[in-house]
């Protein structure tokens, strides 16, 4: 029985991992539009718009691709996801929250000013000559 021999997608992983993406449990390879999904018993999963998911992968070959992906996965995608997110936490905001969020510093700010002000009159208020 013919097998399709998935050795480039394994150097790929290995060697281009940027050009592959996980969603909802599928690997993509976002060039060739191919898409798999792995067993927890290392059984790989197909989907092409060609005919390479005709073919079965051999055995011995999908415990290798399965090995590879989770390699891929724990060096490569879940440290960039971690980044991605850690990264949005400092993003600048949307214009109109931002600015709400600055006028209402400088409000703040105003008022502490002018509580400030406030005690500094009130202490000279009680400072009179006939005390």
């Amino acid at each position: 029985m013919p097998y399709l021999d998935v050795s480039p997608m394994m150097a790929a992983l290995r060697t281009t991992p940027q050009e592959f993406e996980l969603a909802s449990g599928w690997l993509h390879h976002i060039r060739s539009r191919h898409s798999f999904r792995f067993s927890p018993s290392d059984q790989v999963e197909i989907h092409a718009g060609c005919d390479c998911a005709l073919l079965a992968v051999r055995p011995e070959q999908e415990r290798q691709l399965a090995a590879c992906f989770r390699e891929w996965q724990s060096s490569y995608w879940t440290p960039l996801q971690i980044n991605r997110e850690f990264a949005s936490h400092f993003a600048r905001r949307p214009g109109l929250l931002q600015l709400t969020i600055e006028l209402t510093g400088r409000l703040h700010r105003w008022l502490l000013r002018q509580e400030r002000v406030r005690r500094q009159y009130e202490a000279v208020g009680t400072m009179s000559p006939t005390n």
